[in-house]
């Protein structure tokens, strides 16, 4: 489906323009922005100013990335609005996110955060994991784990640790265990991802896959069984014997 197939790419690309760009981490106390775009709320979000296009904002955290600090969640839901708006355009991007606000996992329910819990052995690239670290030191749970997005076969993107093998992403959050901890921090079955159905409706004709009315929401796995509760989908995966 060649929409999905784009929008997947520029996620792909603007992790890696966010790897490179100068945006530093930073927990929600010590978060920073650029006021010229956003006021700095006191939970440390990024709320759009009046008058801002939305686009315009997005793309600045890329172009100035030294004026901004973001933790790890928040990273991610700005490189999911800045596929998007590298796939439909500025013109639709500003009509469907108008009131944006960055903070954590908020986002505009025009993104259709969607989350399948199934092996992360069947994400594709621009799909979002999770790196879990369970035995943190409580004090910096700041590390409790990694958001990342799939770059390609086992490289990841997450923020403040860069683009890095799964042995690297669990290497760096290991370092940040308690004293004495044992288990190791792991990758978690589940994979998120933006809907991909709904929002190609907004592209241009020569992009969408289908007619958005006439398919099923989500994605198709081999051998599984699905049933959506709300928001999320959950997955059993049946076995399939060679």
């Amino acid at each position: 489906m060649q929409f999905e197939a784009i929008l997947r790419s520029k996620i792909v690309e603007a992790s890696r323009d966010m790897n490179k760009g100068g945006s530093r981490f930073a927990t929600f106390r010590t978060s920073f922005c650029n006021e010229k775009y956003w006021h700095l709320t006191n939970d440390g979000g990024f709320l759009l100013r009046s008058g801002v296009a939305p686009a315009e904002a997005i793309r600045d955290i890329f172009l100035n990335g030294r004026k901004y600090g973001f933790e790890c969640a928040t990273a991610i839901i700005i490189l999911l609005y800045k596929g998007v708006l590298d796939t439909i355009g500025e013109s639709e991007f500003n009509r469907l996110f108008p009131g944006l606000l960055l903070y954590s996992w908020n986002s505009d329910s025009d993104l259709g955060i969607t989350q399948d819990d199934i092996e992360s052995y069947y994400a594709r690239p621009g799909d979002v994991l999770y790196f879990k670290n369970p035995e943190v030191n409580p004090e910096k749970m700041e590390w409790q784990g990694e958001n990342v997005i799939k770059v390609e076969d086992n490289l990841y993107f997450g923020h403040g640790i860069g683009i890095k093998p799964a042995q690297g992403i669990i290497a760096a959050l290991n370092r940040q265990r308690r004293q004495g901890a044992t288990q190791s921090a792991y990758l978690l079955d589940q994979v998120i991802y933006p809907d991909y159905q709904y929002l190609s409706q907004f592209a241009s004709s020569d992009i969408r896959p289908y007619e958005t009315a006439q398919k099923p929401s989500g994605l198709s796995f081999p051998g599984t069984i699905s049933a959506r509760i709300g928001s999320q989908r959950y997955i059993k995966r049946n076995r399939i014997r060679a």
